[in-house]
């Protein structure tokens, strides 16, 4: 009798999952290792909704699915760490959050990472397999109805 689970007997779902969080952890560990010890993979479900845009706590909480008290205690968060900062709105009774320039910073750090690790799994799958994998996994986002969230920019945080 074995205390380990074979990766065989995951099914597709469990496998991208695993992938996913594997990578998001290699991910952390670098930014934390590059000056962005605090950024959590937690904090990504905020910022994806300030890449393109400034942005009202209430724009956010709606965008983001929770309450204005849960958007901005996550915000409150991010400017402590000095990766968002709040800016007077157009009507200056409102107002809006944006990236600062180190938040654009841990983003662009971030993406560069993503790269990196992106191109180790393709130089160890060869380039035709990666192709391949990325495909199918594309069509099985977009059977299952997950692609306009990420198009969008609207992936909810795990509940």
């Amino acid at each position: 009798m074995s205390d380990g689970f074979a990766l065989v007997d995951l099914d597709l779902a469990y496998l991208a999952q695993f992938v996913g969080l594997t990578v998001a952890e290699r991910v952390q560990q670098a930014l934390a290792k590059s000056g962005h010890p605090k950024l959590r993979y937690s904090h990504g479900f905020v910022v994806q909704h300030l890449v393109d845009a400034e942005r009202s706590i209430g724009a956010l909480a709606e965008r983001m699915e929770v309450t204005q008290q849960a958007a901005s205690k996550m915000v409150a968060e991010l400017e402590r760490l000095g990766y968002v900062e709040r800016m007077p709105g157009a009507d200056h009774r409102v107002r809006t959050v944006r990236l600062s320039s180190k938040g654009r910073e841990a983003v662009e750090r971030t993406r560069r990472i993503r790269a990196r690790l992106d191109a180790r799994i393709e130089r160890a799958l060869g380039a035709r397999r990666h192709a391949q994998v990325k495909e199918a996994l594309m069509e099985v986002l977009k059977l299952l109805g997950g692609a306009e969230a990420i198009h969008r920019r609207r992936v909810r945080a795990p509940r």
